[in-house]
């Protein structure tokens, strides 16, 4: 709502004056109105949204299965809005909501620009005398075409906010949402570089290019706009689709210039404008922080699975506390291969199945993960790790469903492994009602049907596998024939020794997570406002008097941000170790009472062989493709869920099947990881 009104003449007028007068105060100086309006309701949202998830999940473990029922009839009233209506690159998927979301937010773009532009143009400021009244109304277009990319930078981080309170609340989670951020990133360039140009153009106009050097006292710095634009330029380049894709680790590493690019960036907007962009990087640098102090332990990984076909299943030590839903990702970085580089894996596991162990999938296709399969089948002794996750949705919202049609590619069907996984176990419970499930999964080679051994999880968890009701068909697709002997090859096992650096993999702030993550962010942000009150009255106000004449902005812009940082890392510190406490105490009870963790994993406890299991449920076709429009088609249901992993094109023209009016039935869900 403040966003719609700020633009305005009623705002700038009316609404400013007044609230200025009430709430500019010796201790926040002019930002009064901006932390009040802008940054405080987005905190407490973040705040809030934590206690919802927590009694959310403790709801969540104790509910049957009629509130899955009950979820499903819910989500079925909003099947509309999710099904695709654009599939076209480079937007690629866009679902009838986020259509929705899109063209308003574009439209308040647009508003925000006409109604910047009208109150600018009745009251056009002459900066230079004799100058030409179109000079003046093009130096207001470029300054203003820089507001309305501050909108776009005030949301800019929220997607990439791993363990975000905020992104659940709309049933989103971080790897679903880069592609928001990719949209915010490239509108938010393009409006801020169309912003330096202009002011280029009108300076070399104006002969005032010497202003390219200045650095103001009282007013922005231009200097730290323009190395902002530099920083943001280096990244924006190396973010194209194609020069990604060819040149990973070069994106990857420019893009950690975002540090200094916020930086220079508040320097040249100045403390208001950070006030109203505060909650995204506030947010963004407490998810940050935390997951350095996770990723800070050495992770015990137990043991490998390496599979002929250049894959490898990892298999690591966790608290018998951590939960964590189908389709969630684990950041992975291991310094033998690289200090910098962090890599996002499936997790396949299932906790509940393997209450001691989470796993992940990797197949080695890059540089990193080649360099890894060949560590790993050196039978070394033992590999350093370190992880950041898990993180994934909150709910198994497939379970909702009468039936699941599953469509795979290559390394694509780690993804779905961790939700048939979890389909075995809801076996276990007693009056269960789960879908059927198909699963088309297309290969390149004969030996790539060995990833199929990886859908029964090696637990001693007694479950009956003739209870999910799952049809397995394979594509190989450059054999055109059947091997004389087709037979599963033997997968290799190799252990590791046990390291004292070691610990297991639990929640960076313990079992109850939300709600600490919610006593950190509240805390943290009180203690920023308390601290910049007090630095303020004490300190800045005594000389500058809220004059803005006298004491330079580009300190006060770092006093700000260097509050935000120390309080962050003071709460998120203390909180840390607190739970580091808790998690540790409970351990060391659990060991006391003989329920010590084991962490040999073997074949012994399964009924039977994967390979038997398996193959009784596979059809293999060699030499063609899936027709994928015949197998949707032909799907029988009223509540077919339709999900998809695997390259682009497949992606894409899934996609366009379930969007079409015969397919009414089709609920169709991307699983992407392709950025």
């Amino acid at each position: 709502m403040i966003w719609i009104v700020l633009p305005t003449k009623t705002y700038k007028n009316d609404w400013k004056p007044n609230l200025q007068s009430k709430l500019n105060s010796t201790y926040f100086g002019e930002q009064g109105v901006n932390l009040l309006f802008f940054s405080f309701p987005m905190m407490l949202i973040a705040a809030l949204s934590c206690v919802y998830l927590h009694l959310q999940k403790k709801s969540t473990r104790s509910s049957s299965s009629t509130s899955t029922t009950t979820t499903g009839v819910i989500t079925k009233r909003l099947a509309f809005w999710r099904r695709p209506v654009i599939v076209k690159a480079p937007l690629g998927i866009v679902t009838a909501m986020e259509l929705a979301f899109g063209l308003m937010f574009v439209a308040l773009l647009v508003w925000s620009l006409a109604n910047y532009l009208y109150v600018s143009f009745g009251h056009l400021h002459m900066h230079l005398p004799g100058e030409k009244v179109w000079e003046a109304k093009f130096r207001s277009v470029s300054l203003r075409l820089g507001y309305i990319g501050n909108i776009c930078w005030a949301l800019l981080f929220f997607p990439v906010t791993r363990g975000s309170s905020i992104l659940p609340l709309f049933g989103l989670t971080s790897e679903s949402s880069i592609k928001y951020h990719i949209w915010l990133g490239h509108l938010s360039m393009i409006l801020f570089a169309a912003h330096t140009l202009g002011f280029v153009i009108y300076w070399a106009m104006t002969n005032q290019m010497v202003l390219l050097l200045e650095w103001s006292k009282t007013f922005v710095s231009n200097v730290a706009g323009e190395i902002a634009i530099v920083l943001a330029m280096a990244m924006w380049i190396t973010s194209v689709p194609r020069f990604r894709r060819k040149m990973f680790e070069l994106f990857f590493y420019t893009h950690h210039l975002y540090a200094l690019y916020v930086f220079f960036y508040v320097l040249h907007v100045g403390a208001s404008y950070f006030c109203m962009l505060l909650p995204g990087i506030f947010l963004f640098i407490v998810d940050r922080y935390l997951r350095f102090l996770q990723s800070y332990q050495q992770a015990g990984l137990v043991s490998a699975r390496v599979l002929p076909c250049g894959t490898i299943e990892l298999n690591f030590a966790k608290t018998q506390g951590l939960d964590y839903n189908p389709t969630s990702i684990l950041f992975i970085n291991v310094p033998s291969i690289s200090k910098l580089q962090w890599h996002p894996f499936t997790v396949t596991s299932n906790p509940n199945m393997e209450p001691h162990n989470l796993s992940v999938v990797i197949k080695s296709e890059g540089s990193w993960s080649q360099k890894l399969y060949k560590q790993l089948s050196s039978n070394v002794d033992h590999v350093q790790a370190s992880v950041e996750g898990p993180y994934g949705p909150i709910s198994s919202h497939f379970l909702r469903h009468e039936a699941l049609v599953m469509f795979s590619g290559g390394s694509g069907i780690t993804s779905l492994i961790s939700i048939i996984r979890e389909i075995i176990f809801q076996t276990t419970k007693p009056d269960s009602h789960l879908p059927r499930v198909r699963l088309i999964c297309a290969f390149k080679n004969t030996d790539d049907l060995s990833m199929l051994q990886l859908l029964l999880p090696i637990s001693s968890t007694p479950f009956d596998f003739s209870y999910v009701d799952l049809k397995i068909e394979a594509y190989v697709t450059r054999e055109t024939e059947q091997p004389a002997a087709l037979a599963w090859k033997p997968i290799q096992t190799v252990s590791f020794k046990a390291d004292p650096l070691d610990s297991p993999i639990s929640r960076v702030l313990g079992p109850s997570s939300w709600l600490w993550l919610g006593a950190t962010i509240s805390s943290s942000f009180v203690l920023f406002l308390v601290t910049l009150g007090l630095t303020t009255r004490f300190y800045i106000y005594p000389i500058d008097h809220n004059t803005g004449e006298i004491y330079h902005q580009s300190f006060i812009c770092l006093w700000y941000m260097f509050l935000v940082c120390s309080c962050i890392l003071l709460v998120s510190s203390v909180t840390f170790l607190w739970c580091k406490r808790q998690l540790n105490a409970l351990e060391g009870k659990q060991i006391q009472n003989g329920d010590a963790p084991t962490y040999e994993i073997g074949l012994e406890g399964l009924p039977h062989h994967p390979e038997t299991l398996i193959a009784q449920a596979t059809q293999v076709h060699y030499g063609t493709r899936p027709d994928l429009k015949k197998i949707l088609l032909a799907s029988e249901g009223s509540d077919i869920g339709v999900l998809v992993c695997g390259p682009r094109k497949m992606r894409h023209d899934v996609a366009k099947i379930c969007s079409s009016r015969s397919a009414d039935n089709l609920h169709f869900e991307s699983i992407s990881f392709n950025w």
